[in-house]
């Protein structure tokens, strides 16, 4: 089998029985135009390998190596799916390994040798908490050089979101912090199948060399997590679930207890972070 020889994804759907399953956060990106767009936002793929998380009939994954990869690891946990990737497998031959695993339970730094990005349409209702693992790699700069990732436009613009808008929050913070994140376009619902309910977005984020502003990754999660726990609330009143000595940490931190969380900037919840550690070791 060659490329060419592939047919529509329609048809392999359906000679699959492949129903999109809600419980798996599926939804099938069939538009190859589109696949291209998204396959193209990430960057040159020529040299690198390309792991794509939920690659379902092969849309994405199919416009990957069309775009060059020079290899792709798709990690599918749903076995339906296994047969449709198999008729890629063979159509590109060396370069598509398919691996039928749960991503949330798959070392993915293991699995890559080379320069590595990362470029998925993510199964929705697994998409933050791999996103928050992969910003949370240790040691920094991690083992990617790109993640390009499809997300609910919603979460999406909560990843880019400025200090002092409405969807700035954890995400934004911990995105921010580490990476140079930037929504690429949005997806309109009627490109998949069966449409979502609501708009996609493809963001991409760029590693930074270095964080914004030092501090542990743990720590930064917990004081965030805290701050926007009750956002509207000022800090010296949200932070007490930290269980510390609250005003000690606000005026360790240089902030003032008036302050609230979306109003504070990565380095400042930097600071708070660091302050945090402190105490917490003393």
């Amino acid at each position: 089998m060659t490329p060419d020889d592939l047919p529509p994804l329609r048809e392999v759907i359906a000679a699959h029985e492949l129903r999109a399953k809600k419980s798996l956060g599926q939804n099938f990106l069939l538009d190859l135009n589109l696949t291209g767009r998204i396959a193209r936002a990430a960057g040159s793929l020529e040299d690198h390998t390309i792991i794509e998380v939920g690659p379902g009939p092969g849309g994405l994954t199919r416009a990957l190596l069309a775009e060059g990869a020079k290899k792709v690891i798709a990690i599918e946990r749903d076995d339906r799916c296994l047969a449709a990737l198999a008729e890629i497998t063979a159509a590109y031959p060396g370069r598509l390994e398919v691996i039928d695993a749960d991503a949330l339970k798959t070392d993915m730094a293991a699995l890559a040798g080379g320069p590595v990005r990362i470029v998925a349409n993510l199964p929705y209702n697994i998409a933050t908490v791999l996103l928050v693992g992969w910003l949370q790699t240790e040691p920094w700069p991690p083992w990617y050089d790109s993640l390009t990732l499809m997300f609910q436009k919603e979460v999406a613009d909560r990843i880019i979101a400025e200090p002092g808008s409405k969807s700035y929050g954890r995400l934004a913070v911990l995105a921010q912090w580490r990476t140079k994140a930037q929504k690429a376009f949005d997806v309109d619902r009627a490109a998949f199948t069966p449409p979502p309910k609501v708009t996609s977005s493809v963001v991409h984020l760029l590693p930074r060399p270095a964080p914004l502003a030092p501090a542990d990754p743990k720590a930064l999660e917990k004081v965030v997590a805290a701050a926007f726990g009750q956002r509207r609330k000022m800090i010296r009143a949200s932070l007490k679930t930290l269980g510390l000595d609250t005003p000690a940490l606000i005026e360790a931190a240089g902030l003032r207890p008036e302050e609230r969380a979306e109003r504070l900037s990565i380095e400042e919840f930097c600071a708070l972070a660091r302050a945090y550690e402190a105490m917490k070791t003393a």
